[in-house]
């Protein structure tokens, strides 16, 4: 009985180190070399696996910019330029700094411009409402005040007013771009932060002739074509009945903010406007009254003799 058992384990150990020798060969022969500098350039990331670089996480991003020639059109916006230079330094290639951008929420449509209609009683989703009906308004592009975009911000950057029912971008956006993959209505741009923060933008997307978007909403763009023909560097577009600010081409004058008739275009962070010197009224003419005939004419001396 004994004999057996040792026979067994002989075998079974022979056994083992057979196929431990087959596995290893297998693995040397269909082993994948990695490039040491992916986790050198992970390391580097920020590793919010945010996805505003295009990519599923940090690890696919740091493989894509190893494999890349150029990596040029590679950005990751939590880190900012900082990091993409750290980056650029380590593996050994050049990179030309972006302009760091921010979300902007193209809607005004306050309960005071945009007049409620209805009632939504649905699930508290923007997507859901959207696939239902045009929303509790009149306009079918407006915010539907759900708050998708903030449920899905990693960063605390967004939040609902809820005197407007409008989301509010705050200052630490790192331009992920989550909140506009989650709004259904696209109301949700990336723009240019700008000198001092200061941008100039359309603040709205409604598509409709002029007369049915004021009367949906009274800031809306009626597409007029104002502030196409005010601008002198040919940055304002229309299209659609719908006016849209190229912020590369944009150089912040402000000159077609004052132009627009509905208020449509939201200027932010400027100081205010220096307010215009009244016309200095013309001076009435002073006329001295016209003496009498008969005081022209001289007095007869009463004392006087023939």
């Amino acid at each position: 009985m004994s004999e057996i058992i040792i026979y067994t384990v002989i075998t079974l150990s022979a056994l083992g180190a057979v196929a431990a020798v087959v596995l290893f060969f297998i693995a040397k022969k269909f082993k994948v070399y990695e490039d040491p500098r992916i986790d050198q350039v992970e390391e580097l990331l920020p590793a919010a696996n945010c996805g505003g670089c295009g990519f599923p996480g940090c690890r696919a991003f740091a493989e894509a910019m190893v494999k890349a020639d150029d990596i040029s059109e590679f950005n990751c916006p939590v880190g900012g330029n900082d990091t993409m230079a750290a980056i650029a330094t380590a593996l050994g290639k050049e990179l030309q700094e972006k302009e760091p951008q921010i979300a902007v929420i193209r809607c005004n449509g306050t309960p005071e411009h945009r007049k409620r209609t209805t009632k939504y009683e649905g699930a508290s989703s923007c997507s859901v409402a959207h696939n239902l009906y045009t929303g509790e308004t009149n306009c079918a592009y407006g915010c539907l005040s759900e708050g998708d975009c903030v449920v899905v911000c990693d960063f605390d950057a967004i939040y609902m007013d809820e005197a407007t029912g409008l989301p509010v971008v705050k200052d630490n956006c790192v331009a992920c771009g989550a909140c506009i993959t989650a709004c259904p209505r696209n109301i949700i741009e990336l723009r240019n932060r700008g000198k001092k923060e200061r941008r100039i933008f359309i603040s709205c997307i409604n598509k409709d002739k002029g007369a049915p978007a004021k009367k949906a909403c009274s800031v809306a763009c009626i597409g007029c074509g104002k502030c196409v023909k005010e601008c002198p560097f040919d940055a304002i577009t229309l299209e659609n009945n719908l006016a849209y600010i190229d912020y590369e081409k944009c150089k912040l004058c402000r000159k077609c903010v004052p132009v627009c008739p509905t208020n449509a275009i939201h200027e932010l962070n400027f100081p205010p406007r220096k307010a215009k010197p009244a016309a200095p009224k013309a001076e009435k003419e002073t006329t001295a009254p016209k003496a009498d005939a008969a005081d022209n004419k001289p007095k007869q001396d009463n004392n006087s003799t023939n």
